[in-house]
């Protein structure tokens, strides 16, 4: 085609073996893998499912899709989120495991995908009153289903307008009392905050001959519960997530080039992971 168009299907089926069979170089050239989005935070079924999405792709000609977020799931950042013992959800937790599934979303083969206000960290909208609620499964189900608009609410994009800037009239959900220090532009003016994280990992991302297409190569890190992976090439980068309950250290070398949750080395140079947290490092 001229210009070239690429073909996205939305395909919510049970294996990555029939998610593939929608996939051909001359048919839908992609579908979103929503059996990525589905995984739980825990450092092999990451690594299955990676590993089982590159394999079912590659043997239909197809790139793979790396998806966390769409308009009918609960937000990443309450998704992830463990439950307190008053029923609440832990944000903090979650929007911290949120931003390193980002992270190594954003560092494996293929195409990445970010639904609005991913990156901005949102949360789930869970206490939405009756009579705003617009999703016709709420209707349908006579309210039994309370339906999808929690993470359909509009995203705020200044901090004290009306409606956060997202509309000169009525939002068609209300929008939170507290997302103020969300909005584009408080992060704007923050550069430790999510969208800054962000826009500094899709730069790192377009600048990076090794990141986007290309293999995989998983590495030991000598911790179970750490997710470590190589994507070779001349300038090599290894991606790493804890997903334990606690500190990890590891012995690779190289440059931090983008990290969530306070990566670092230690006086020893050892590479220092806290629990729910993700890096990038330049391989030397």
């Amino acid at each position: 085609m001229d210009p070239p168009r690429v073909f996205v299907g939305e395909a919510w089926v049970g294996t990555t073996e029939r998610q593939a069979a929608y996939t051909r170089p001359d048919e839908l050239h992609t579908t979103f893998n929503f059996h990525f989005l589905k995984a739980y935070w825990n450092a092999e079924v990451i690594k299955e499912v990676v590993g089982l999405s590159l394999l079912t792709s590659a043997a239909v000609g197809a790139p793979a899709t790396w998806v966390l977020s769409n308009h009918d799931v609960w937000r990443p950042v309450t998704r992830f989120a463990p439950m307190l013992p008053d029923q609440s959800h832990d944000l903090v937790v979650g929007r911290k495991r949120a931003l390193a599934m980002s992270l190594l979303s954003l560092a494996l083969p293929g195409s990445a995908y970010l639904y609005q206000g991913e990156e901005l960290g949102l949360p789930e909208v869970l206490d939405l009153p009756d009579d705003a609620r617009q999703d016709p499964t709420w209707f349908r189900t006579n309210g039994e289903v309370v339906g999808r608009d929690g993470c359909r609410v509009p995203i705020p994009w200044e901090s004290d307008a009306p409606s956060y800037g997202f509309t000169t009239g009525t939002p068609w959900l209300p929008q939170p009392t507290d997302w103020a220090q969300l909005s584009v532009e408080a992060q704007e003016a923050d550069p430790a905050s999510t969208l800054a994280l962000f826009r500094r990992a899709l730069s790192v991302r377009r600048q990076s001959a090794s990141l986007g297409d290309g293999e995989l190569v998983w590495l030991e890190s000598g911790h179970p519960d750490v997710v470590a992976m190589e994507r070779p090439g001349d300038a090599p980068v290894l991606t790493l997530l804890n997903a334990g309950n606690g500190p990890r250290a590891v012995e690779f070398a190289g440059e931090i080039l983008v990290e969530s949750g306070g990566v670092h080395r230690d006086d020893e140079g050892s590479l220092v992971l806290p629990p729910d947290s993700c890096a990038w490092v330049a391989r030397t």
